[in-house]
């Protein structure tokens, strides 16, 4: 039914892969939707499931911006489809596609192990020497140095947008990098050195060829890339101080 909203239709041309079902390759299935002003293309693929397809599979959740569940390329770009509206893409067609650089499940659903086992590799928590005798406190110049990088959702379209990932299934990624970058900044953390035996080899930070798409496609302004670059400091720092001061003047 129309309403004040609608604009037309709009056909989204969507990824289908159904192995279960004998698929041995991706086959492109076109849907026509209304479309409308205020919906995104994940409220274009809520459409087509609840009232086209119901065999349609893909992950979203809290269609804020904020769980990064319904990350998907979106006319070839990474895209949180939640926050990819079908208007700006009219009058289409519009192509959605699983992530790239992920073994694909079904249809829009990629395998996310891999990325999930990266992530604890860089240590991704406060490492203190001792036990605290006392609350940490922190000034808001102190929290503002790593609160970018704490950014991250964990959407993965980094991953999917970093020609690297797609070439080198060891290198961590610029997510996992940015997030140990977190912890190095912050001021209550001691673990850079534990980090920098992961993060200083070619599978980190000497992997990255500073591309960029990562920062490009980061829909939360984390800029992976920067983070990468900024540790590439930090490390060539400590690998010289290693030569000149024993560890514990370091």
């Amino acid at each position: 039914m129309s309403t004040e909203t609608d604009t037309g239709r709009i056909t989204v041309q969507v990824t289908r892969y159904r192995p279960e079902d004998g698929d041995t390759e991706p086959t492109v299935q076109d849907y026509e939707i209304p479309l409308r002003k205020d919906w995104a293309i994940l409220d274009g693929l809520n459409h087509i499931k609840d009232h086209i397809d119901g065999t349609l599979s893909y992950r979203w959740s809290c269609r804020m911006g904020i769980c990064g569940s319904c990350g998907m390329l979106v006319n070839g770009e990474p895209k949180l489809t939640c926050e990819a509206f079908l208007s700006d893409y009219a009058p289409g067609p519009v192509r959605v596609e699983p992530l790239a650089n992920f073994p694909l499940i079904r249809d829009l659903v990629v395998e996310i192990g891999d990325f999930m086992r990266k992530l604890p590799q860089v240590k991704p928590w406060i490492i203190e020497d001792t036990e605290p005798e006392r609350e940490h406190l922190q000034t808001p110049a102190q929290v503002a140095e790593y609160q970018q990088y704490s950014m991250c959702i964990n959407c993965m379209l980094c991953y999917s947008a970093c020609p690297v990932v797609g070439l080198d299934e060891h290198f961590l990624g610029p997510a996992a990098i940015a997030l140990a970058q977190r912890y190095n900044l912050d001021s209550r953390d001691q673990g850079v050195l534990d980090r920098l035996e992961v993060l200083s080899t070619d599978n980190g930070i000497w992997g990255c060829t500073l591309v960029g798409e990562c920062t490009t496609a980061c829909p939360k302004g984390v800029d992976p890339a920067g983070a990468i670059q900024r540790y590439k400091l930090t490390a060539a720092a400590e690998t010289l101080k290693s030569f000149l001061l024993p560890r514990g003047k370091r």
